[in-house]
């Protein structure tokens, strides 16, 4: 596919150029996650039942894509931004996200046929729900990028794909909250510099639930509708969802159900785990009117791992769609002097897990982000003295050296 476009040279004349996306193809590549659960019961059975296979999913996740982003690199191109428009209107790329609803779906009714059909020990059941829980973080991820769409149609399928894991609040606190709010102090869903991933969850995961219920209640209120009805888009979600865990539950018996609970709950803590790396620190400044600056690619860690960004539909390039949340994936650009992750998120991921590692990684970064002074860092009200008594002097230290 090539696309064309009719722009103005440097010396004012008409022109026209062609551009081939060389990720194209590439973009299928989060079938590739789909495909892990099949693998994985692939190989539990040619193993002679082997529970140890069930940990493939984990080692795919934290093991394999992160060598992989270390040894393929980043990509900084970004595509002609006078071909941006008939890219965004090609349909190729949104099947590709649809496709990947469906085949989602398939793999985790997959993963509760194996465990309600074969006798699983514990830590194997914990394994299993939390490693294929990471690789479904990616529906909250298709439903993430379709939420943002005006269509009607791509707005269901991202109803339909937060349906799966039962989080039917999240593209309406996505949208009217997390996009307006974030990194402020204000949002639940920014990560203040000092605050661990854990701490983090304890008020991303009721806040941004709450945040979604309250926005959902306006808009309805609004409308003059009753909030406790078929009309509340966050039930209908969440109804879809009641009833695929119902549908299970009476197939495969209550066996199942611990598993998909967990499930669900290592879904919701991978998008915790995306939120916690993609503002951590980060700041808004507050204008003279007590409002704060529109929202800046600055505003928003980046990385352009090539793999883990193919894998999540280019979510990394997180700067450009925080500043254009209308952008749509295929578009998301690069941009010179943006906060970098030294990893992509699955790395990244791994080292929040360890709260004194990502520290010692990621603080200095967001004090050299803030230029040296502490005051436009968004800090943990917990950790704002010990860090002030530790970073604040960076800003003077800088000032006083030398030309």
């Amino acid at each position: 596919m090539i696309f064309t476009a009719e722009v103005v040279n440097e010396r004012g004349e008409r022109e026209n150029i062609s551009y081939r996306d060389g990720k194209r193809r590439l973009w299928l590549a989060p079938f590739i996650i789909s495909a892990i659960t099949p693998l994985t019961v692939a190989g539990y059975f040619l193993t002679g039942g082997n529970a140890l296979a069930t940990l493939f999913p984990l080692t795919y996740f934290f093991v394999f894509v992160p060598l992989l982003d270390a040894i393929v690199g980043e990509d900084t191109h970004n595509p002609p931004e006078a071909v941006v428009p008939a890219m965004s209107k090609d349909r190729y790329y949104a099947r590709l996200l649809y496709i990947t609803v469906g085949l989602n779906y398939v793999s985790f009714i997959l993963s509760v046929w194996l465990v309600g059909t074969q006798s699983l020990p514990v830590w194997s059941l914990i394994g299993l729900a939390y490693g294929v829980g990471l690789l479904h973080g990616n529906v909250l991820n298709i439903g993430h990028e379709l939420g943002h769409k005006n269509d009607a149609f791509d707005q269901f399928i991202a109803k339909i794909s937060n349906a799966m894991v039962g989080y039917g609040h999240f593209c309406i606190e996505h949208n009217r909250g997390h996009h307006v709010w974030v990194s402020t102090p204000e949002d639940p869903a920014s990560a203040r510099m000092g605050e661990s991933v854990y701490s983090f969850a304890l008020r991303e995961l009721p806040g941004t639930f709450m945040r979604g219920w309250e926005q959902e209640t306006i808009r309805l209120r609004r409308k003059g509708l009753p909030v406790w009805s078929f009309h509340n888009d966050i039930l209908q979600g969440y109804a879809i969802g009641v009833a695929l865990v119902a549908a299970a539950t009476a197939i495969f018996g209550w066996v199942v159900l611990p598993f998909i609970l967990l499930h669900h709950f290592v879904v919701w803590y991978s998008l915790t785990q995306a939120n916690y790396v993609e503002h951590y620190g980060l700041l808004r400044q507050k204008k003279e009117n007590g409002k704060y600056e529109p929202c800046q690619p600055h505003h928003s860690w980046n990385t352009n791992h090539i793999v883990s960004n193919l894998l999540s539909f280019h979510l990394q390039r997180h700067s450009d769609h925080h500043a254009n949340p209308q952008r749509p994936y295929q578009a998301l650009r690069d941009f010179p002097d943006l906060p970098r992750l030294p990893s992509g998120y699955p790395g990244c991921f791994g080292l929040a897990a360890i709260p004194p590692l990502w520290f010692r990684v990621m603080d200095p970064k967001v004090i050299a982000w803030a230029d040296g002074d502490i005051e436009k860092v968004n800090l943990d009200p917990a950790k704002s003295d010990a860090l002030k008594a530790r970073y604040g002097g960076a800003r003077m230290e800088k000032d006083a050296a030398p030309a």
